[in-house]
């Protein structure tokens, strides 16, 4: 079991770079049960003589409990030391995924959600800043880079995998399967995982005080209001490809595994050229997003090349949203990074519901052409207050940071 940092570069390369692997394993099994229900809501449905619409509950009540569930949470947990936090969390995962696949009844089903949530809830608030304090020295953004590829080979591997298996051999097989990989990767927390004590311990009359910071306040204005513009397209992204841009089912999942893919091509960019062109990612990031959805109709009525171009385009803004203002979060709160951390994952997963509320409501009062004009109306109005508001507040910290 390791007890010290792994950041000595005589060390063998690997060896310095599992706890960042393990890490990532993490994300790659949290990320992939996030959204495998949405690939499993007609079998669950019809197990428990439940309508999709019913089902569906299990993603919204997963979405709204991490969301009320961060902050709270990491102000319980920011005390414990960090890899005792993380095999709890990671515990708790698996015990959870466990009960999913006991579920006698939907009612079971929908506790075992809910104990993922608390875990995701702990879990995305900790795990980039814990990446960047067990990796190798000077390795900071490639440590970042390597947490959001977990993500995207999740979307690439893990949930069509997840799917194909829980068409196969029941929806409980692939809950099981999620719980057998998670145990291993809590396994690799015991084993290769050193000792961190917790910075991020801040007392609640302190809370106010670190999340009113002006650079927090612009990440947390902006990134609900990007990611309901952003989600309002994603979510309908399959019936948009199908009715506007023509695509058969083959294409359309190729289409979301190349989203998912290219954000590991973005990951490598970030870890090489980040540290070095900080605000041209950032600017990148926000305005890519938006100009991706303004011309999704467009790129779909054009043809499959254009809007295939587009999506991918898309995924590499998005990706780049992530790793930027993560890493944002982690320049502006030093100390009290995981409570920082943890609103950030409560406001983004606000932004994934609200997103899916205006798409729905733009399908249902207008069409679903419409969808990427409305989002990315959305979405520009949040680039433009991020060029106006926060890139400037973060020059002035870097500025501050080169004189000292």
């Amino acid at each position: 079991m390791m007890t010290e940092y792994a950041d000595d570069e005589d060390r063998p390369f690997l060896l310095r770079w599992l706890p960042v692997l393990t890490l990532t394993l993490c994300v790659f099994v949290f990320n992939t049960s996030e959204f495998i229900p949405i690939g499993l809501l007609t079998d669950i449905g019809r197990d428990f003589d439940r309508t999709e619409a019913e089902t569906g509950w299990l993603v919204t009540a997963y979405a709204w409990i991490v969301a009320a569930m961060s902050l709270p949470l990491m102000l319980l947990a920011s005390r414990t030391e960090c890899r005792r936090l993380m095999m709890t969390v990671v515990g708790l995962f698996v015990a959870s995924h466990v009960l999913s696949s006991a579920a006698g009844s939907y009612c079971m089903l929908m506790a075992s959600r809910i104990g993922v949530a608390c875990s995701h809830a702990v879990f995305w608030s900790v795990v980039s800043p814990l990446a960047v304090e067990v990796a190798p020295k000077r390795r900071r953004s490639t440590a970042l880079g390597m947490i959001v590829a977990g993500s995207s080979i999740a979307m690439i591997v893990g949930l069509p995998l997840g799917r194909v298996l829980g068409l196969w051999l029941g929806w409980r097989m692939t809950f099981m399967a999620i719980g057998i990989v998670s145990a291993a990767a809590l396994f690799c927390l015991w084993r290769f995982f050193p000792s961190v004590q917790s910075r991020n311990a801040v007392a609640l009359n302190k809370v106010p005080e670190l999340l009113s910071k002006p650079a927090l306040v612009g990440i947390y204005i902006l990134t609900p209001v990007i990611m309901t513009g952003n989600f309002a397209m994603y979510s309908y992204i399959e019936p948009f490809l199908a009715r506007i841009a023509g695509m058969n089912e083959d294409w359309i999942t190729l289409v979301l595994v190349g989203y998912g893919a290219v954000g590991i091509a973005g990951s490598w960019l970030f870890s090489r050229f980040y540290d070095g062109h900080p605000f041209v990612f950032m600017k990148f990031a926000v305005v890519g997003i938006a100009v991706s959805l303004l011309l999704m109709y467009a790129a779909a009525t054009a043809g499959q090349a254009a809007v295939i171009a587009l999506c991918l385009f898309w995924g590499l803004s998005v990706t780049a949203y992530n790793l930027v203002f993560q890493s944002a979060i982690m320049t502006a709160a030093p100390q009290g990074t995981a409570v920082a951390m943890s609103v950030y994952s409560g406001i983004y997963n606000v932004g994934i519901g609200s997103g899916a509320l205006v798409g729905g409501l733009v399908c249902t009062h207008l069409t679903i052409a419409d969808v990427g004009y409305a989002g990315g109306l959305i979405a520009a109005a949040a680039a433009v207050f991020c060029l106006w508001r926060v890139v400037p507040i973060f020059r002035r910290i870097r500025s501050e940071e080169n004189a000292n």
